[in-house]
């Protein structure tokens, strides 16, 4: 039979708020004490409940992260952040799956609220009023992780989207690049999609670039296919195509399969920049040059947001921007 709570108060002949404040703040148990009951714990192998520990503490040591589309590889290095920092600190992680469904999130967050989490980290959607409004109901915190809000006071950790756009944009232009065209998402995305556009658009003002807007194809989707049909529409219109910027890798790869099979050499014809650096970068053929996001410094700097805001109540820094970089590959080359 599973040892409990009580075995373990009667054996070592304490209280059982003694084995409570031995399991949860030690540091206020007489040393004889605390030793006598660690060598029950341990004869008796007894595992405390984490629910009827979170009914001593008020917590459950449980925090839930919420993305919208697991099979996105971006996802998969913030997850990892996310749970170093996590593990760390002591507490585990729910991963919820909202696969882009407003009613699936606000099931999940029903779920969640029921299951007394202690936090929570949305990631990469942006937040609109009527889900600030659901997380201000919550009892329990929320971090941003790769989305920020400037109206709402929610802590968050994202690059700046802007900037990078203008940093793609300004390589292919600094290896002699004029004629350049875009794969962008959606501009009701103002978290990333359209700052990255702006970005675009700035740097080729800025060095006296001429762009057409119809040189900027756009997509609800960040995914392969996007990119895939996308391109094709791009090479279609504008045929004098010598560079493109994808905003996401699997983008760039949609690009990089349709331009492979109308026989377009990359990027002796053609370049092509990604954004994120996911695993897929250094997978495809050619390996592509990418802006790349610290993806697991996102997480984990999220991670480490929300625990501050479970210890202390607030946060050191409401919105933080991590540094990118533009790592260089294959899929780019300078105009001879």
């Amino acid at each position: 039979m599973k040892s409990t709570i009580k075995d373990v108060a009667r054996l070592a002949n304490v209280s059982i708020t003694t084995v409570s404040r031995v399991l949860n703040t030690p540091e206020l148990v007489a040393r004889d004490t605390l030793n006598e009951v660690l060598k029950v714990i341990e004869e008796l192998q007894y595992h405390p409940n984490a629910l009827a520990r979170g009914l001593i503490n008020k917590r459950t040591q449980t925090v839930a992260v919420l993305i919208p589309d697991l099979s996105n590889l971006f996802f998969t290095e913030l997850v990892r952040g996310i749970e170093d920092k996590a593990n760390e600190s002591g507490y585990n992680v729910i991963i919820c799956n909202t696969h882009n469904s407003k009613d699936r999130m606000i099931a999940y967050l029903r779920v969640l609220n029921e299951k007394q989490v202690d936090g929570i980290i949305f990631t990469s959607e942006p937040i609109y009023p009527d889900y600030y409004d659901i997380f201000r109901a919550l009892p329990m915190p929320v971090v941003l992780a790769a989305t920020h809000s400037l109206e709402y006071d929610l802590p968050s950790v994202k690059v700046n989207d802007e900037k990078a756009g203008f940093d793609a944009a300004e390589y292919l232009i600094r290896l002699g690049h004029r004629n350049i065209g875009m794969l962008g998402g959606s501009v009701v995305d103002q978290v990333t999609a359209l700052p990255r556009l702006q970005g675009f658009m700035r740097a080729l003002r800025t060095h006296g670039v001429d762009f057409d807007l119809e040189r900027c194809v756009v997509h609800g989707g960040y995914r392969f296919e996007h990119g895939y049909s996308g391109m094709k529409s791009l090479v279609n219109k504008f045929p004098t195509l010598t560079a493109v910027f994808a905003s996401s890798d699997e983008r760039a790869m949609g690009a990089i399969t349709y331009l492979h099979e109308q026989s377009v050499r990359i990027p002796e014809e053609i370049s092509v920049i990604g954004f994120d650096n996911t695993r897929l970068a250094e997978m495809c053929y050619p390996k592509l040059t990418t802006v790349a996001q610290p993806l697991h410094s996102i997480g984990y700097e999220a991670a480490t947001k929300l625990e501050q805001l479970l210890n202390n109540g607030s946060v050191e820094e409401m919105r933080t921007y991590v540094p990118h970089q533009i790592i260089e590959r294959e899929s780019t080359a300078r105009v001879t």
